[in-house]
């Protein structure tokens, strides 16, 4: 007779503890509820305070689950896995979202949006992506997006909650609905995709796909087809989400329209969620789908391809953006396109965790440096929006100076120059990319990075060279934003000039 386990016993079969970092990060929102209900107007500053808090927690819960003497380990019947790989992008997440959280503080008083709401939300968000960095069957990658994606539809409108039929109001409201849109239509490919994965190995559990696919791979079955097709498929829903070309389109317009500090967390949890998924996904899962034996991956073509589309065309369309919102969007896409680099690299079996923990690197070096040049743009941007194109950073280095230097070691960082934690990232992509034997797209990522050069000091000119009419006056310098900027700062030249710190961090991470 069948009978129901205890307690004691599911959670050792389960092995919650695994998953205490982005689980506590979960619950904490409950609580955020709870304190943002009762606290009322007066003590609306509790909220982003037991935010940052709560991402305090989750961090320490994170150092003890994923210690290098912890190992790897499994939870949830399989679904969930603890490893190297794991415990160092929860911290990225959770770094990320901490200096969003001090971005937002001012930013939404000043707006007149100021909601506990939005913390709550950005906190979920978080966890639903460090649920998709651990994910180890499809179901849960599908479930984690869904929980990291429905925060930021809503967060991508929040402006529109004042419904004063202002400009910025509307534009908050189109950024939404664009990607509520877009990112329906990304989810329902992954779905199909892991349909026909599941139809072609019975299977939703990444290592057993794995060791299904290797009995069905090189025949001419119909299970075969239906295994590359989803795998397509798959490739597509988490494309969407980082940003790649051709599924690039909803970026520019969401992230104009998006508030500021929305943008950048946006910018950087989302495509740490959708890169890691498609390395356990593509590595893990599927890299038994060879051209021939012993060859690369049979993806491996698509991904170079497709790194090389964004790489161009994020790299030179950027160059006539106007606006420093729109510019660090398509700056994001061509981001995108450094870390498929990566992502093509590890289709070849001997330069599998080389790629990883290039990729790993490159993604932690893009969150210090792009939030913080978020984190400047936000503060020149004025209540009406206005302030945010490249000539009104005119004259910045004379009235603001150390915002100015932060800005321009920002720039120096996305284009990869030495000392920075920009450049440390492109050096080990790139490598792994030779490593792999793709020297024309290690060129190719070499060559576009030159051509960003021109966009990225353009900024650095018009802060220093160019005579503006008058001083110009940060809209929105307050103490928490200069904060973020001083952490992003911090992390862009620590791991820059000090790289065997990020080193020696992914040395232990081996998804293969």
């Amino acid at each position: 007779m069948f009978e129901s386990p205890t307690i004691a016993q599911f959670l050792a079969v389960s092995n919650l503890a695994s998953t205490a970092p982005a689980t506590l990060l979960l619950a904490w929102t409950l609580v955020l509820v709870l304190v943002d209900l009762f606290a009322g107007e007066e003590r609306s500053h509790w909220t982003p305070v037991l935010s940052c808090f709560g991402l305090g927690l989750s961090f320490i819960a994170n150092l003890f689950v994923y210690s290098p003497a912890a190992g790897e380990q499994i939870a949830l019947y399989g679904m969930f896995i603890a490893d190297a790989f794991t415990g160092f992008l929860n911290m990225v997440i959770l770094v990320a979202t901490l200096i969003a959280v001090l971005m937002s503080w001012d930013y939404l008083k000043r707006a007149g949006i100021h909601r506990g709401e939005y913390y709550i939300l950005a906190l979920i968000s978080s966890a639903g992506a460090m649920y998709m960095v651990a994910a180890n069957d499809l179901i849960v990658i599908f479930v984690a997006l869904e929980l990291l994606s429905i925060p930021l539809y809503i967060l991508s409108a929040f402006r529109s909650i004042k419904n004063d039929g202002s400009e910025l109001a509307l534009k908050s409201e189109e950024s939404g609905m664009k990607y509520f849109i877009l990112g329906a239509f990304s989810s329902a490919f992954l779905v199909f995709g892991a349909a026909l994965v599941y139809g072609a190995t019975g299977a939703t559990n990444i290592p057993q796909i794995f060791s299904i696919a290797g009995g069905i791979v090189g025949g001419a079955s119909a299970a075969a087809f239906y295994l590359l097709i989803g795998a397509a498929l798959l490739l597509v829903g988490l494309g969407f989400k980082v940003a790649v070309v051709p599924f690039h389109m909803w970026t520019p317009d969401v992230y104009e329209g998006a508030p500021t500090p929305v943008t950048a967390f946006m910018s950087v949890t989302a495509k740490i969620a959708g890169f890691a998924a498609l390395l356990r996904l593509l590595v893990t899962g599927l890299s038994v789908l060879v051209v021939a034996e012993g060859g690369a991956a049979a993806w491996q073509n698509t991904a170079t391809i497709i790194a090389i589309l964004t790489l161009v065309l994020g790299n030179f369309v950027a160059i006539s953006q106007r606006s420093l919102k729109r510019m660090l969007a398509y700056s994001s896409i061509a981001h995108a396109g450094y870390i498929m680099v990566a992502v093509a690299a590890a289709g070849t079996a001997g330069a599998v965790n080389a790629a990883t923990q290039g990729a790993l690197v490159y993604m932690m070096a893009y969150m210090f440096t792009n939030l913080g040049a978020f984190a400047v743009v936000m503060a020149i941007e004025r209540e009406d929006g206005s302030g945010g194109n490249i000539e009104d950073i005119t004259g910045l280095a004379r009235s603001r100076p150390l915002m100015a230097m932060a800005m321009t070691i920002f720039m120096l960082s996305l284009t990869g120059i030495p000392l920075t934690a920009g450049f440390l990232g492109k050096l080990m992509v790139f490598s792994s990319a030779i490593q792999a034997g793709l020297f024309g797209l290690a060129v190719i990522g070499v060559l576009t990075s030159v051509v960003s050069a021109f966009y990225y000091v353009r900024v650095v000119v018009n802060m220093y060279l160019r005579e503006s009419s008058g001083a110009l006056q940060p809209a929105l310098d307050t103490p928490y934003v200069r904060l973020a900027i001083n952490i992003a700062l911090a992390g862009t030249l620590i791991f820059g000039i000090f790289y065997p710190l990020a080193t020696n961090l992914v040395n232990m991470v081996s998804i293969a």
